[in-house]
């Protein structure tokens, strides 16, 4: 794959031999970010698991402290109260069969968060072959599927986010912007990996984090000591 020239100037900035500490990491990607956006930093950690098998998945979600930085638009499957507390939190959209057809025969997809009480997922099943694919179906190992759906739409909002083994057994996921600074990346980086280890399943054998890189957008990637973040 060929690179521009901005991203040859970047990789000047890393050592890609070297295994970095996670601040120091951090830094570097933040020096990478060089695009006229704001870019996202992004964690990629691969684990010593096989996706395969039910019992070795990875997956769950976590707030981080400060934020992703971007903001999220929330649609919830509520009836009644439910719909009535969803709005009030904030969520952009909510509804119930009249949503659900909207997305069917529509291809209505604007949002980034989707949220269901646990009444409403008979309902919702029924998208599960559009919105399974794009990481929108709600889950109760996500929280996503909540009698509390109020609470569902503030923890969204405030950067609760999804981390899920893909097939080649890694884990990617944003924790902020290059603006942010190392020092508010790095207490981001520390939730979503202290979490990710709190999810190791008992029948993983062998060492967990086998590798751990952060990488900006447009940026290389930069690789941390695995033995850092454990």
């Amino acid at each position: 794959m060929k690179h521009g020239k901005k991203y040859q100037e970047a990789l000047k900035l890393v050592d890609r031999a070297k295994f970095y500490d996670p601040d120091e990491a951090l830094g570097a990607a933040i020096k990478t970010a060089v695009a006229k956006f704001d870019e996202t930093i992004e964690v990629h950690v691969k684990l010593g698991v096989d996706s395969r098998h039910a019992d070795q998945q990875v997956r769950g979600a976590v707030v981080l402290p400060n934020g992703t930085g971007r903001r999220v638009r929330v649609a919830v499957f509520a009836k009644g109260d439910d719909a009535k507390a969803a709005e009030a939190a904030g969520a952009e959209i909510v509804g119930a069969e009249d949503l659900v057809a909207r997305i069917q025969g529509e291809g209505f997809m604007e949002f980034d968060v989707a949220v269901a009480a646990p009444n409403m997922m008979g309902l919702v099943g029924r998208l599960g072959k559009i919105l399974g694919p794009r990481g929108l179906m709600p889950s109760p190992k996500a929280g996503t599927v909540t009698p509390n759906v109020a609470q569902a739409v503030i923890d969204a909002k405030a950067g609760k986010i999804e981390y899920r083994l893909d097939k080649t057994n890694i884990i990617h996921c944003p924790i902020g912007k290059a603006s942010f600074g190392v020092e508010k990346l790095q207490e981001n980086f520390t939730a979503l990996l202290d979490a990710i280890i709190k999810a190791k399943p008992a029948a993983a054998k062998g060492q967990y984090v086998r590798s751990c890189t952060v990488a900006a957008t447009m940026g290389p990637g930069v690789r941390i000591n695995p033995a850092k973040v454990v």
